[in-house]
Formats: structure tokens, C-alpha cells, sequence
């Protein structure tokens, strides 16, 4: 009986030294911003977790040298914001879109994480723009002036599509990401 639990023990603890067969590197960058106005003074905090995962694989896994090497495999890159509004309020942003964007005319615009979606900031708006996520995977782009749907393409830029009443037809508009 002492034999067997041994045995028992001994093989657990074999399978908690097991070598690991994957890399994973986390790391964590914490943004606060903080906003002074009439209000008063409102801090944003925005936490962004990335993990790298990659699966290790050796290049001649069946030889008989000790000391082999590694192939090199894809990495896995999964990347999670966290933002807390000055209401202690918390929502998970999967993809930040946060960035300079430039119109065809050009004219640069700023798009910033804000409570409930983004803010749209430039020059020529007196009032930021607000970006707002629907449940389709777009985003209502609303102004003092139009409302919009938007959508970022593959290439993360900014499309707009706006109604025109007069013309009853549906204008497109781009903005590309600034590098």
C-alpha cells in the first residue's frame, strides 16, 4: 500500500515538471489621462493587456543530440483594453482604433477612446465628434450638423456613409490612418 502511494505521488509530480511546450510573453500598459474642466478634474484610466503566444517546436525532434533547435512558428498576439470612466464604470475594448486619421483633403483628425466609444477632435470642428458603437459592428459618427454610420475597413481607416435628403443618395467618405 505505501508502494502504490508513492508510485501515485511520484507520477503526479512527474506531470507538474512536465517541460512547457509554449512561450507566452504578457505585458500590461497603464494610460491615466486626466481632463480639467468646468466640472472639475476627471481621470480616464486605460489598461492595455497584450499576450504573445507562441507554440515551441524543435527541428529535428526525433534525433539523438541533447541540445536542438527551435523552429520558429507563428506568434499569437491577443491584445484587450480595459477603460475605467471617472464614473468607475469599466468597458473592454477588443481593437483600439485610437490614431490620427487624414481626410482626401487633408485635414487630420484625432480619434481618442472616450466613456461610451470614441471622440472625433480636429481643427475645424467646433464640438468633438462622437463615435458610437452599434450592435452590427459600426459606429454612429454624430456632429452638430449630420449623423453618419461608420466602419474602419481592413485597413483600420475610417469610412463614412452619410444620407443626403436633397439627393437621396448615400455619400461615401474616407479617412485614412496616419502612420
Amino acid at each position: 500500500m505505501k508502494t502504490s502511494l508513492l508510485s501515485i505521488a511520484l507520477v503526479f509530480a512527474a506531470f507538474g515538471m512536465q517541460a512547457q511546450n509554449t512561450n507566452v510573453t504578457e505585458t500590461s500598459k497603464t494610460t491615466v489621462r486626466t481632463v480639467k474642466d468646468s466640472d472639475g478634474e476627471r481621470k480616464q484610466v486605460k489598461q492595455q493587456n497584450t499576450a504573445e503566444v507562441q507554440n515551441i517546436e524543435l527541428k529535428d525532434a526525433d534525433g539523438k543530440s541533447l541540445n536542438k533547435e527551435m523552429k520558429e512558428t507563428p506568434t499569437q498576439v491577443t491584445s484587450v483594453t480595459q477603460i475605467t470612466n471617472p464614473d468607475g464604470t469599466t468597458r473592454t475594448v477588443d481593437v483600439d482604433r485610437s490614431a490620427t486619421y487624414t481626410s482626401l483633403n487633408g485635414k487630420k483628425y484625432n480619434v481618442q477612446l472616450d466613456a461610451m466609444g470614441y471622440r472625433v477632435t480636429s481643427d475645424q470642428l467646433k464640438k468633438p465628434a462622437l463615435l458610437r458603437r452599434t450592435s452590427n459592428n459600426s459606429y454612429i459618427y454624430r456632429t452638430n450638423d449630420k449623423t453618419s454610420i461608420a466602419y474602419f475597413d481592413t485597413d483600420g481607416n475610417i469610412v463614412l456613409e452619410t444620407y443626403d435628403d436633397k439627393s437621396d443618395k448615400v455619400s461615401t467618405e474616407k479617412f485614412m490612418k496616419a502612420n
